[in-house]
C-alpha cells in the first residue's frame, strides 16, 4: 500500500463522484421557478426583511458547544487504553480537563454562554 494506491483511490473517488453529479444532472430536468427561490420558514410566507443578521451571541455559543462536543472525540480513544496506560493516562486526561474546565470558566465569564 504505497502512494500509487492513495492516487487511484483519489482518482476513484473523483470519478464516482464526477459520474454521478452528471448522471442527476442528465437525468434531472431543469425548470426554473421563482418560488425556489424564496426563503422558506415553517410553511408561513414571509413578513419584511428576510435576510437579518443574527446576534454574533448564537455564533459564539455555538463554537463553544462544538469544542465541547469535540472533547469526546478525544475522550473515547482516552477510555480505551487508561487501562493499559496505567497512572499516565489519568493524569494526562486530568491535565485535558483542567483545560477545558479554564476555558468553560472564562467563557462564563465573558458571558458567551448566556443565551440573548
Amino acid at each position: 500500500m504505497g502512494s500509487a494506491s492513495m492516487i487511484v483511490l483519489i482518482l476513484a473517488a473523483l470519478a464516482f463522484s464526477s459520474i454521478a453529479i452528471l448522471v442527476a444532472k442528465i437525468i434531472t430536468k431543469s425548470t426554473t421557478n421563482p418560488q425556489k427561490g424564496q426563503p422558506y420558514e415553517c410553511g408561513i410566507p414571509t413578513s419584511g426583511k428576510t435576510w437579518v443578521q443574527l446576534n454574533v451571541g448564537y455564533y459564539l455559543f455555538a463554537l463553544i458547544f462544538l469544542i465541547f462536543d469535540v472533547e469526546l472525540v478525544f475522550l473515547y480513544p482516552w477510555a480505551v487504553v487508561a487501562k493499559k496506560v496505567g497512572w499516565l493516562a489519568f493524569i494526562e486526561i486530568i491535565i485535558f480537563f483542567t483545560i477545558l474546565f479554564a476555558g468553560f470558566l472564562y467563557a462564563h465569564k465573558k458571558g458567551a454562554l448566556k443565551w440573548i
